[in-house]
């Protein structure tokens, strides 16, 4: 899968405050979000609807060394604070055309996607 390395993300959302975080993945997976759709709904508060896409720049990688990374990631786990973009990342259903998060297609293979919904209809 390749090695993994820390990445920091920001958002600068103006006068709503920012979107920060520090997480852990490969360079595969951070490649595949830039240019994809975030959706991270309130999180600055009530009609904040904080959302975008993920654009060359919000997301750099941290220069520490991958086995230290490693090593303290075992103790905790993906997402070191704030948000992980990663888990925020919208897909588009390839039949119906609803953006949807990941944990709701039935099958995430680029531009290939399915929502659970459609998939249903299809059986």
């Amino acid at each position: 899968m390749g090695n993994k390395y820390l990445f920091k993300f920001g958002w600068d959302c103006g006068r709503q405050g920012d979107v920060e975080g520090l997480f852990v993945a490969t360079e595969k997976e951070v490649e595949y979000a830039i240019g994809r759709k975030a959706y991270f709904g309130e999180i600055l508060g009530k009609h904040s609807e904080v959302y975008g896409d993920i654009e060359e720049g919000d997301i750099a990688k941290v220069d520490i060394d991958p086995v230290a990374v490693e090593e303290v990631a075992k103790h905790l786990g993906s997402t070191w604070s704030g948000y992980n973009p990663l888990h925020y990342l919208r897909y588009d259903c390839k039949e119906c055309g609803d953006s949807l998060p990941g944990e709701e297609m039935h099958s995430i293979v680029e531009d290939n996607m399915v929502c659970d919904y459609c998939h249903r209809k299809e059986d």
